[in-house]
């Protein structure tokens, strides 16, 4: 049977998955270290040291060929300011591609919200990508088989059978997942796998100049990374999905989903 010819002679085609036993448990990065692997690679993001300049989303689409003029990105930045009136604003333009000069909120379909600098009473950023799971739905639902899990915990996407049903798009509780605007197969970040498997940064992690994303290798229990990862508070996203998300925040805020 032809991929593509894949959903029109299937019966039945599941679209959503259901949730395993284990992903009940909340997150423990100490877990990670039971798994057999020598290398299992984690993300940590310093939110308090984000300064929105978007330098990490502009490297990333350089760097993986994603047309900086496409409203997608594998990873972006989000800015989040609380007013003392108790309003609530998010926004991401572009991904914040070009970072945040504009003290207007982007209110989407070319709307802005001018709010009075006297009336923040919060205001910080939080990079996002893939969490790239420890129990990711996107391979759960994937019908071919593109999308799944490297040995070192890297989630990817196998471009040359992906078919564009969208299913790891919908089910990514992230919403890391995209159709590439030029390959139009699903794409997302892999953590700059044909950087990191060569030793070297991914390209995110190049270009911040405020040392806001660092990488480890979680098994290495001397790295100074993973030391933070274990023994200091940090968060996850959405923890409560149960997907163990390897992408650990400091300085995550409780609004932040």
């Amino acid at each position: 049977m032809k991929r593509r010819d894949f959903l029109k002679k299937s019966i039945l085609v599941i679209a959503g998955a259901s949730v395993p036993l284990s992903a009940l448990q909340m997150v423990d990065p100490k877990k990670v270290l039971a798994e057999n692997l020598d290398i299992h690679w984690a993300f940590l993001i310093d939110t308090f040291k984000c300064v929105g300049c978007g330098f990490c989303v502009k490297a990333c689409k350089t760097e993986n060929n994603i047309p900086f003029e496409a409203n997608v990105t594998r990873t972006w930045v989000e800015r989040y300011v609380y007013t003392k009136d108790d309003r609530r604003y998010i926004d991401s333009p572009k991904g914040a591609l070009y970072g945040y000069t504009d003290p207007r909120i982007d209110m989407g379909m070319g709307e802005y919200k001018e709010i009075d600098p006297d009336n923040v009473g919060k205001a910080f950023f939080v990079p996002k990508l893939c969490n790239h799971c420890i129990t990711p739905p996107c391979t759960q639902v994937c019908p071919v088989g593109a999308t799944y899990k490297a040995d070192n915990g890297v989630v990817l996407v196998d471009r040359s059978w992906c078919i564009g049903c969208g299913y790891c798009i919908m089910a990514c509780p992230y919403g890391a997942r995209f159709f590439h605007p030029t390959l139009h197969v699903a794409d997302k970040c892999t953590f700059c796998y044909h950087r990191i498997t060569k030793g070297m940064d991914t390209a995110c992690v190049n270009a911040c100049p405020f040392g806001a994303r660092k990488m480890c290798n979680i098994r290495d229990i001397d790295d100074p990374i993973t030391k933070i990862i274990m023994n200091q508070r940090v968060g996850v996203l959405k923890d409560e999905f149960g997907t163990k998300p390897q992408a650990f925040y400091i300085g995550l805020a409780q609004e932040v989903r």
